[in-house]
């Protein structure tokens, strides 16, 4: 009998192992409940810091600034001396945000904490691209990295379904002492460090390499301009002209910066990877993803709240909205599980394209179906199961489909885009919500027409991800053992570097 990959390799060397998947299992767990911990506490840390609500927007921008920023450059620096150490840097430093949170009492250094604990985002590249230098000796390392990430993302789901189940009920239970409240977090990111210390091994980096630190600059300074504006765009409104001339002049910054990432030998970025066919459409698809995944989360939670008096919206209290997220969540874990066993089925391009199919019909099925609370619901387990499979997905894809060496880096830019994506549709979202609140008379609430624009606009997203994906040859990240015996010629990555 013909064992499956993952017992033939366990116990040797390279493999794939259940306690490496436990350990980083342990890890996403703590990622998803620093992502639903602080959702509940949100109107008490208002009042803590002596601030208003709409200033709480300034934490979340600033997060996905540095998040945008660093998560590339945290990456390439795995990929040149190891992923596991670059990972241990990282959650030190997710670690001493999380302690500066609870000794912040002030709107500055909260926001200085609160940006620097975003350290966290590039956690999940860098396991996948450990994992998939685990197993790539093998010639199964594809197939097992899409595995693997499953379990990730079905780890980060619970965490993030602990984390907001935890966080009112801890704030209660220490009598409301924030301090105390946000001490819960720390702690868990304190304990998994030594989890990863001691129960993950290290990726074998490349040799020889560099850090292009002209080439980042220019990247950041350009992530910088876009991510701003697009921040900005959101907090003042189309009225604030300047905003465009900063997404404008960012946008320019990487006209210089491809002439000179071509001529370089290690460049920070390698675009003639990323212009291959089974690497750009995946990179696109996580920023048109991203739309939905970051941007369309509280326009459903504001939309479910909204009183059914005004011919829409489902009226549905803190706890029954509490219940509908929980249902997406969940969802997105069962999208999770079941994306490795369609890429085995068919394979993982048809898989990558049927979970954006999902995603698409998910989110445009809302605009017949938005009345009752049950087409609600259905809506977005169809989008859920999608989104879950495409967030571990997507940088599993990636890390197959770069180099040796680049794994980190190809992983780390599915976030990037899926940042800026996010970023793009939560500045959009809000300006089209903000404006319908005029036209519904007598009412604090958006217009229909709000909703409607905000769920075309991630349907239409992950409908062109879907056709991108055709693009990518149909052999694309299968196991190096399937595309050997494959009888058609399949477009591969190239070798290593020079």
């Amino acid at each position: 009998m013909t064992l499956p990959p993952v017992e033939k390799l366990r116990g040797k060397s390279g493999a794939i192992t259940f306690g490496l998947i436990g350990y980083l299992f342990l890890v996403e767990i703590v990622s998803g409940i620093l992502q639903g911990y602080y959702v509940p506490l949100i109107s008490d840390l208002v009042k803590y810091l002596h601030i208003k609500d709409a200033d709480f927007n300034w934490f979340e921008a600033a997060q996905l600034l540095l998040s945008a920023l660093v998560v590339p450059i945290l990456a390439k620096l795995g990929d040149m001396f190891g992923h596991k150490r670059i990972l241990l840097v990282a959650t030190v430093l997710t670690a001493l945000a999380s302690w500066g949170l609870v000794f912040a009492d002030n709107f500055t250094l909260f926001i200085i904490a609160w940006a620097l604990q975003g350290f966290y985002v590039v956690w999940l590249p860098l396991e996948v691209a450990l994992i998939f230098d685990r197993g790539r000796r093998t010639g199964h390392g594809a197939s097992q990295t899409r595995r693997a990430a499953g379990f990730l993302v079905v780890a980060l789901e619970v965490g993030a379904i602990v984390g907001a189940l935890l966080g009112g009920r801890v704030f209660g239970w220490f009598g409301e002492n924030v301090p105390l409240t946000l001490a819960v977090p720390a702690i868990a990111v304190t304990l998994v460090f030594f989890a990863i210390l001691l129960g993950v091994p290290e990726s074998t980096p490349l040799p020889g390499r560099s850090l292009d630190l002209v080439g980042f600059s220019i990247l950041t300074i350009g992530l910088l301009l876009i991510t701003s504006g697009l921040t900005f765009l959101r907090l003042d409104g189309l009225g604030a002209w300047w905003v465009y001339i900063l997404i404008i002049i960012g946008l320019l910054v990487f006209v210089p910066f491809g002439f000179y990432e071509l001529r370089q030998k290690d460049p920070a970025i390698d675009l003639r990877v990323l212009r291959q066919p089974n690497m750009w459409p995946v990179q696109l698809t996580a920023g048109l993803v991203g739309i939905s995944l970051l941007g369309a989360q509280a326009p459903l939670s504001a939309y479910a709240g909204t009183d059914p008096s005004n011919g829409y919206g489902l009226g549905l209290d803190a706890g029954d909205r509490s219940t509908l997220i929980g249902v997406y969540l969940i969802s997105m874990i069962v999208g999770a599980l079941l994306f490795p066993l369609v890429s085995r089925w068919t394979s993982p391009r048809v898989a990558l394209i049927i979970a954006a199919f999902f995603v698409a019909i998910g989110y445009l099925l809302f605009l017949p179906f938005h009345l009752a609370t049950g087409e609600v619901f259905m809506n977005m387990v169809i989008a859920g199961v999608g989104s879950g499979a495409l967030v571990g997905a997507m940088p599993a894809a990636a890390a197959a489909a770069a180099p040796r060496g680049q794994t980190g880096i190809a992983a780390a830019l599915t976030n990037t885009t899926k940042t800026i994506g996010g970023s793009f549709a939560s500045a959009i979202f809000g300006i089209v919500l903000a404006m319908g609140v005029v036209t519904a008379a007598a009412s604090t609430a958006s217009s229909l027409g709000g909703y409607m624009a905000v769920w075309a606009i991630c349907g239409a997203g992950a409908l062109i991800a879907a056709v991108l994906l055709f693009f990518v040859p149909k052999l694309a990240f299968a196991d190096a053992s399937d595309t050997a015996l494959a009888d058609e010629e399949v477009v591969t990555s190239p070798g290593p570097l020079a």
